[in-house]
């Protein structure tokens, strides 16, 4: 079955908020899995540049011949992410979808993922979430669930 918005609610998914929604959004604390979603059916143009933070020296831009490689055709979701549980603020899935939305603004804190800020529709990507106590068991598992379905990891997870 294909994942989609549709099917990530009935899953116990919510939020479905862009990034720049987040720090008004009441997000929990707890571990959880969070994804991105492209709603938009349209081919995606990629940026040559990224708008993420450099980690050290590294620049988090890679080609658009590589980005185009790793497009999945069809997909709502481009990412599949955990947060494990903490203290607030500080870790959980409050905390997690704060380091990203951070990256992509030019900050550091969340590597992974960091595809998703070479689009050029990527202000337009929404966040969903969903509670866990096995964040880890539960991401693996949308991610094989994913690749079950398209033959391939969504375009900006990198590894399992």
């Amino acid at each position: 079955m294909a994942l989609t918005r549709r099917t990530l609610e009935l899953g116990g998914f919510g939020g479905f908020v862009p990034f720049s929604a987040l720090p008004a959004t009441d997000i929990p604390s707890d571990g959880g899995i969070y994804t991105v979603l492209r709603a938009s059916g349209t081919a995606p143009v990629f940026l040559a540049t990224s708008t993420a933070g450099w980690r050290g020296q590294r620049d988090p831009a890679v080609s658009v011949a590589a980005l185009e490689a790793k497009w999945v055709d069809g997909a709502e979701i481009v990412y599949i992410g955990k947060a494990d549980a903490g203290t607030v603020g500080r870790h959980g899935l409050r905390g997690r979808l704060a380091q990203y939305a951070r990256h992509g603004l030019g900050g550091t804190g969340h590597h992974g993922g960091r595809y998703i800020w070479q689009l050029t529709d990527h202000a337009a990507l929404l966040v969903a979430w969903r509670t866990s106590a096995h964040p880890r068991d539960d991401e693996r598992s949308l991610i094989a669930e994913f690749e079950a379905t398209h033959g391939m990891l969504p375009y900006a997870n990198l590894r399992h």
